[in-house]
């Protein structure tokens, strides 16, 4: 009696069938499934009508003459090549100004991640009710609006009704009227708004490492210094790199706190940052190129400090 050539499945026996095709969504042969892009490409389209054409403009204004005579059609615009950027670049102030930006946005930066990760791991020690007291309180540090966050600190360091010279016994000292004080109070208030995103997000992570690992730890007698440094940072790392670039980002483009608290950028311009420079030139001066060219300028600082960041990590064999 001779074998059947077929299971009861009726499946074939011997050589296996060769599947033609591929299935849907799958692969391609030495290359990249096109699906993940099909999804991305509305929020792409959105984000390129919001992001891509106002750069545009703005890149094409800072090559121009635009002043309030060309807003107003008196005069034609006219192509100035690198004129503007040549104006800018050759003016003491704007180097003073870019210095002020970038010790100013690394003081808020370090400050912010400082306080947003040791917030993060308190939070990790405390119980419950402390910890949604501390979380709600947080939240709604971040939640309020810069104009509102910048006028309540400037009440708080008032010099004649503030609560803060009467409790340190500085009478009637003036917090903006001196450069660094006034820097000092403007850190002071970008800090309390900005923390929260990185103490949320940091606390996030931390809860998702394996509570064995910091057991682990802690009975090989490491502080919780040591525990931080050598355990959850290097496993925080990437959620650390998404915070430090965001932060970078946010300070190095304050507007409102330095602007409202400062009255415009202090005595004799003497708080002006980038972002308050530009608002100057642009509608103070009604140079709107060299406005436009400080915009640029900004943009490029960081495009560049993003990338040369993430290259670095790259070298490390960090995977982002």
């Amino acid at each position: 009696m001779t074998a059947s050539p077929t299971s009861p499945q009726g499946v074939v026996r011997g050589r296996p069938r060769v599947l033609r095709g591929r299935p849907r969504g799958a692969p391609r042969p030495g290359g990249r499934s096109v699906t993940p892009w099909l999804y991305l490409a509305p929020a792409l389209v959105v984000l390129g009508g919001l992001l891509v054409y106002p750069v545009y403009q703005l890149g094409l204004i800072s090559f121009l003459e635009y002043t309030q005579a060309q807003v107003s059609g008196g005069q034609p615009a006219t192509f100035q090549g690198l004129g503007n950027y040549a104006e800018l670049f050759g003016d003491d102030q704007f180097w003073r100004v870019l210095l002020a930006t970038v010790v100013f946005a690394a003081a808020c930066v370090l400050c912010t991640l400082a306080a947003g990760c040791a917030l993060a791991v308190l939070l990790t020690r405390v119980r419950a009710v402390p910890r949604l007291a501390l979380m709600l309180a947080a939240l709604g540090a971040w939640a309020t609006p810069a104009v509102t966050g910048s006028t309540v600190w400037l009440l708080l360091f008032d010099a004649d009704f503030g609560p803060v010279n009467k409790i340190l016994g500085l009478g009637d000292h003036s917090w903006t009227y001196g450069r660094y004080s006034a820097f000092l109070l403007v850190l002071l208030e970008v800090v309390w708004c900005s923390f929260p995103f990185v103490m949320v997000t940091v606390y996030a992570g931390i809860r998702a490492v394996p509570s064995e690992v910091l057991e682990a730890a802690a009975l090989d007698g490491a502080s919780q210094w040591r525990i931080w440094r050598s355990v959850l940072a290097p496993m925080l790392r990437p959620i650390l790199v998404v915070v430090t670039i965001q932060s970078v980002i946010w300070d190095f483009k304050v507007f409102t706190q330095i602007y409202v608290m400062t009255n415009g950028g202090g005595i004799a311009g003497q708080n002006l940052v980038l972002n308050v420079y530009a608002y100057q030139k642009a509608f103070a001066s009604s140079q709107y190129s060299l406005g436009s060219a400080i915009g640029v300028v900004m943009l490029l600082i960081l495009l560049a400090v993003t990338l040369v960041y993430l290259r670095l990590l790259r070298r490390q064999g960090e995977e982002l």
